[in-house]
């Protein structure tokens, strides 16, 4: 199987630059672009399936969020905030000099492609929403946000060790084979001394604890008006059992702005991971579809 390779641009923050990593698939020289933007704590290895199935008609870029992955942390953890990362996507594609690109979002990857797709003059063509609104529900907020609490220090000897602590705060992802899960678990880690520990900036849960209900809710009327605002053909992924995501708001976002299509995955909550033969292949045939 071939490998990514690895990219980095800096882009600007309020206490100056810092280094943005991405992974790019396919022919470098192909200027119709795929641009796959990841969950909240996750990193941009967790599209290589997808990516992979992608590479034939598209230049795929995976970016590593700043805080995540192989890019820097920020000196401000305060600074983790949607408009910060929609900032840094702007300037990876000034970088990737693309004529068309479309972009697939996992959860808050969703958020930054909704926001992209919203801005005037965007260069976005199509949008696939992975599991996440302009509406978010309650329960898996507060679930991320223990999830968070408890990750705040983690150490293991083996990746299997780590492999079976990321999972048992990963089940809503669906089922997957130990290979599919060991595979989408080594990209989150790097090693210290004699252990391993999570690639991702701990103080991200900072700026995730600090958003109040009311600052919830202004942020629910901000998001559906930028959803109003895409013109592009999107897709909204669902799973079944997502906590999330509810059923009822994707309704409602195949019924205003985009007028999405929806599809939902049996078995699966927040959020399916792109990696399943059914998933693949459902965005695969949206984002090729005249």
């Amino acid at each position: 199987m071939p490998e990514p390779r690895l990219h980095d641009v800096s882009c600007l923050s309020g206490h100056g630059l810092h280094r943005m990593a991405y992974w790019e698939w396919g022919d470098a020289a192909n200027d119709t672009v795929l641009i796959c933007l990841h969950g909240l704590t996750r990193q941009g290895r967790d599209f290589d399936v997808l990516a992979r199935a992608m590479a034939d008609r598209y230049r795929v870029v995976c970016p590593d969020v700043v805080g995540r992955g192989r890019s820097d942390w920020l000196a401000d953890p305060m600074a983790y905030s949607l408009a910060q990362y929609v900032a840094d996507m702007v300037t990876l594609l000034a970088r990737l000099n693309a004529r068309t690109v479309h972009c697939v979002g996992t959860s808050m990857g969703g958020l930054i492609g909704m926001s992209l797709a919203a801005l005037g003059n965007s260069p976005l063509r199509k949008l696939v929403l992975n599991d996440v609104g302009p509406r978010i529900d309650g329960a898996g907020v507060a679930r991320i946000g223990r999830n968070l609490s408890q990750a705040q220090v983690r150490r293991w000897r083996t990746l299997d060790e780590a492999a079976d602590a990321i999972w048992a705060v990963s089940t809503g992802f669906g089922p997957h084979t130990r290979e599919q899960w060991l595979a989408l678990s080594e990209p989150q880690l790097k090693t210290d001394g004699d252990s391993l520990v999570p690639r991702a900036d701990a103080k991200i849960a900072l700026a995730y604890k600090a958003v109040t209900a009311d600052d919830a809710g202004a942020g629910e009327a901000i998001l559906w008006r930028a959803y109003d605002r895409v013109a592009c053909p999107t897709l909204v992924v669902r799973g079944e059992q997502s906590d999330l995501l509810a059923r009822d708001t994707a309704a409602e976002m195949a019924t205003r702005g985009p007028r999405a299509r929806c599809v939902e995955f049996a078995g699966v909550g927040h959020a399916p991971m792109l990696v399943q033969p059914e998933q693949v292949r459902a965005v695969r045939e949206f984002l090729l579809s005249p």
